[in-house]
């Protein structure tokens, strides 16, 4: 068998072949015209040595594992010495894990500090706290269903409602002014030292307002420039809870505080309750002229979300 061959059926290069053979890996016959001839025992060498390296395991630390084939084992790994190259690459693998976990700490322990720099609540020293990541959304989160708890409200005049907001303002609902306001309504932001109701991350689509709200921090210009003449996030928590957040992720825009959820009872917004607390729905309105345009809800993922509605303002201009 010729050296294209050999590499046709093994799916490397002729290349990497060379490499083995230089290695001695690959041991093939010398024709009396001093080409190579390999045969089917070499073909299965090379496929063993591109698939550890699909493992991660360099060529040069295969040789136990082709030694155990020549020996006549039907796999590679029967034999003590693959084993022991398994363990290898296993603590190989663990600590260049332990380096990267000791670099994440100390990086979210930077991202912490600058984040409370000029912040009135100072962060908690504690380890749980500093591996635990508002900023991001975990993946195999439950995916919110369309209950149809917000098919009536598109149509619907706001109520006349009051709001504390963190920029030390009380705004009117119903008198936002010409244009449209963009307000999304959230859960709670959880923030380092406070912990999350038991099982947050198991109900649908609670998780992830720190993300949503930095999404809309990030894309606040482009929102404006896409016909959002102003911008809220609203929630259940106090204003100083709020405010605290509103300094730490430097959030451009207002949060508005509702803790008697006046403006659900108004429009009859859905709710939940988790940890003894009654929660607003995640759910975004789009507000023109005291009326409500357009409604998203239910919304996942939330990290993603300010980009739908700058996608929606886009497509649908005044």
């Amino acid at each position: 068998m010729r050296i294209s061959e050999l590499a046709r059926r093994a799916g490397v290069t002729t290349k990497a072949v060379r490499y083995y053979e230089s290695l001695g890996l690959l041991m093939p016959k010398r024709l009396a015209n001093g080409y190579r001839d390999y045969n089917e025992h070499d073909v299965r060498l090379t496929q063993e040595i591109r698939a550890l390296g699909s493992l991660g395991i360099p060529v040069e630390r295969t040789r136990p594992f082709l030694d155990c084939l020549t020996a006549g084992h039907r796999h590679a790994d029967d034999c003590p010495a693959s084993l022991a190259g398994y363990q290898d690459a296993i603590d190989e693998l663990t600590r260049h894990i332990e380096g990267l976990t000791t670099r994440r700490t100390v990086l979210i322990a930077h991202l912490q500090e600058a984040a409370y720099r000029n912040s009135r609540v100072s962060p908690v020293n504690e380890k749980e706290d500093l591996m635990t990541d508002h900023t991001s959304v975990p993946a195999g989160l439950p995916v919110p269903k369309d209950d149809g708890a917000a098919t009536h409200l598109p149509g619907m005049k706001v109520p006349q409602l009051e709001l504390q907001g963190t920029g030390g303002a009380t705004i009117r609902i119903d008198a936002l002014g010409a244009g449209r306001t963009v307000i999304y309504i959230y859960p709670l932001t959880g923030r380092p030292g406070t912990d999350l109701p038991d099982g947050w991350d198991s109900i649908p689509g609670a998780r992830g307002c720190t993300p949503e709200a930095c999404g809309f921090r990030d894309h606040y210009q482009e929102l404006l420039a896409a016909g959002a003449g102003r911008l809220f996030g609203l929630s259940s928590q106090d204003t100083d809870y709020q405010r605290e957040v509103v300094e730490r992720l430097h959030l451009p825009f207002p949060m508005l505080s509702d803790p008697a959820r006046s403006l659900a009872q108004a429009l009859n917004l859905p709710t939940f309750d988790a940890g003894g607390q009654t929660l607003y729905r995640r759910l975004t309105l789009i507000i023109h002229d005291d009326v409500i345009e357009h409604v998203f809800y239910p919304i996942f993922p939330p990290n993603e979300h300010a980009d739908q509605v700058l996608a929606w303002l886009r497509s649908n201009p005044l």
